[in-house]
């Protein structure tokens, strides 16, 4: 049973003062007691004077094996801190302040914040058109809309701005667009579209067709809103911002804000290739937004079990 508590930095240091009581706590969160194999869930596993040993498959390993803490040089008590300072700044920091804070170089903190990113979206079953894991149902409102991310052309250094002016086929390439679904007083999605996406599909996979859809007025919902028991739009267009109190998109645009203040206010600019981790970082602090820091940092450690390579990240 975890027992450990804190409220602040402070708290967090005094409750892990050595490399130790790091260990200690990861193997609860992660293991419970019974340590299990990352090699073969089913083998027994002895302790040894190297480690934990797998039986089946004679490797040795220990709670670092096979999640984002594996194959750094860095000490669990500086990841906790990295974790609970991305978990707790609601609209994220910067590798620069980061490394600031933990006194490591630039490099390292942006590789650190990347792999815990890459954490947050690991609960989320895989989702499918066929599957259950969807928002809404029966009599419940879900809001979908779009917003795009990327910044201008002339605000971008001169040897970018070059290469795009050069290659008009690329002008747009610095711009993402990312589809939000958010089931009313529930959870939040968002999902960058790809060049192969269809938009009507994502809605498809991510609301229940038993869903009130909510959308405004833009083509791209007119077709695929009859599949649902629901279709209501508000028209923006008309300066229409809501209707009967119940007709609305305004949570899902909130939210779009609120992500655009992390972008401008923090990171300023994201790029199409990992703009994914991004939005998994927002959207685990957004649906994990009334509970406390606690939780979320346990939340995060819990889930720690996906380890991504420098290689990985820079191909």
């Amino acid at each position: 049973m975890i027992n450990i508590e804190f409220k602040s930095i402070r708290e967090l240091i005094k409750a892990f003062p050595d490399e130790q009581t790091c260990i200690n706590h990861l193997e609860q969160l992660r293991w419970n007691g019974n340590v299990v194999s990352p090699f073969d869930e089913t083998s027994k596993v002895y302790t040894t004077a190297r480690g934990y040993k797998c039986k089946n498959t004679g490797k040795y390993f220990n709670v670092r094996t096979a999640t984002l803490f594996d194959n750094t040089k860095v000490e669990l008590q500086t990841w906790f801190l990295a974790i609970y300072l991305v978990t707790a700044h609601k609209k994220g920091i910067s590798s620069l302040q980061l490394g600031r804070d933990l006194n490591v170089t630039q490099k390292t903190a942006w590789f650190m914040l990347q792999r815990i990113r890459n954490c947050f979206g690991i609960e989320a079953t895989e989702i499918d058109i066929d599957n259950g894991n969807k928002l809404g149902g029966s009599g419940t409102v879900v809001e979908v809309d779009e917003t795009i991310v990327g910044g201008k052309v002339k605000n971008m250094s001169n040897a970018k701005r070059k290469v795009i002016l050069e290659n008009k086929a690329d002008r747009h390439n610095n711009k993402t667009v990312v589809v939000g679904f958010i089931e009313r007083g529930c959870n939040l999605r968002m999902q960058p579209v790809k060049p192969s996406d269809f938009i009507p599909d994502l809605v498809r996979a991510n609301v229940d067709t038993e869903s009130v859809l909510m959308t405004d007025t833009a083509n791209t919902y007119v077709k695929v809103g009859q599949e649902f028991a629901y279709h209501e739009v508000v028209d923006h267009g008309k300066k229409e911002y809501g209707r009967d109190g119940i007709y609305y998109t305004n949570t899902i645009e909130d939210c779009f804000s609120l992500f655009d203040r992390m972008v401008i206010g923090i990171y300023h600019n994201i790029s199409s290739k990992h703009i994914q981790k991004y939005t998994d970082e927002f959207v685990f602090r957004y649906n994990s937004r009334k509970t406390t820091n606690l939780i979320r940092f346990n939340s995060l450690l819990s889930n720690c079990t996906s380890r991504l390579t420098y290689n990985q990240l820079t191909k």
